[in-house]
């Protein structure tokens, strides 16, 4: 049976009703969801940068090459407070730097170290740079390039150093820290130029380098120092296959004026002993003496 014109038109009304409220609907919804998203939006804190050093190029004469360099100054000093410095080797941001910049960090903030500045050297030839002249024929096939260790010296002395007083307000202190090729780097720079730093901390140094000919090189100079040298070497399990103890004692252990420490790390390995045979060094060399602490 057809509806008649008044159901007719009943119907009609009542579809133009619900399509209405539908699409209401719809558009309710569309405004919640945009308004939804917008408080959302606008709760998202906004991003900035972790920043806790800051970083730096300096063109190099002596190695014929830029090289980037990573400073962390502890936070919380006046600005015009001369610090003395630590420079580092392997200090690049994805290297040593940052785990080395937080024992400073903390060691200033507990007072179990003096503040330093920390100045990280960021690799681009490491066997390169940390290395000497070696007759050991394997020695020369782990990298395209070895032995550039005097080269890399004469950077760090003649034009970081004075880059590094410009930049920042330092004291005459340095200190020079370094794990594997850079402990040895560290080794030999205490041999070859003593007086370049204040402070040695070498962790694990590949003294097998040049069939391990460093330090009868040491004992032949007969050593001397002007001025009073600390001295930190650290070995862990793996470094005891190629560090001679006895050997280092005879050689560094009877110098005047030298501060010299051996401590080994039998539960740590080659990848392990870098950061807490570090704590251990700075606590031990550049504690805060009683005017600093007060």
């Amino acid at each position: 049976m057809k509806p008649n014109n008044f159901q007719h038109r009943t119907l009609i009304t009542k579809a133009k009703d619900f399509s209405t409220n539908l699409l209401g609907a719809l558009v309710f919804l569309l405004v919640v969801g945009f308004m939804c998203m917008g408080r959302a939006t606008a709760a998202a804190p906004e991003s900035v940068p972790l920043v806790i050093g800051e970083s730096w190029f300096i063109d190099s004469a002596a190695l014929g090459e830029k090289r980037r360099i990573n400073v962390y100054r502890p936070a919380g000093l006046p600005a015009d407070m001369p610090l003395p410095v630590i420079y580092m080797p392997d200090g690049g941001l994805a290297e040593d730097f940052l785990h080395i910049a937080g024992l400073l960090q903390v060691g200033t903030a507990n007072m179990t170290t003096r503040p330093f500045i920390l100045v990280g050297i960021e690799n681009t030839e490491r066997r390169r740079d940390l290395t000497g002249p070696t007759d050991v024929a394997k020695d020369r096939s782990i990298a395209p390039r070895v032995g550039g260790s005097k080269a890399f010296r004469g950077f760090i002395r003649n034009e970081l150093m004075p880059e590094v007083a410009k930049r920042y307000r330092v004291t005459n202190e340095r200190a020079i820290i370094g794990e594997s090729l850079a402990g040895l780097f560290v080794v030999e720079t205490l041999v070859q130029e003593p007086d370049l730093f204040d402070t040695y901390i070498a962790l694990d140094p590949s003294l097998w380098w040049d069939g391990g000919k460093l330090l009868t090189q040491a004992a032949d100079k007969h050593l001397a120092f002007s001025g009073k040298k600390d001295v930190y070497i650290g070995s862990s399990a793996d470094g005891q296959s190629f560090i001679n103890q006895s050997k280092l004692a005879a050689t560094f252990g009877p110098i005047k004026n030298l501060n010299y420490h051996y401590e080994n790390w039998p539960a740590e390995t080659h990848a392990t002993i870098y950061q807490p045979a570090a704590l251990k060094a700075f606590r031990m060399l550049l504690a805060p003496t009683s005017k600093a602490a007060e």
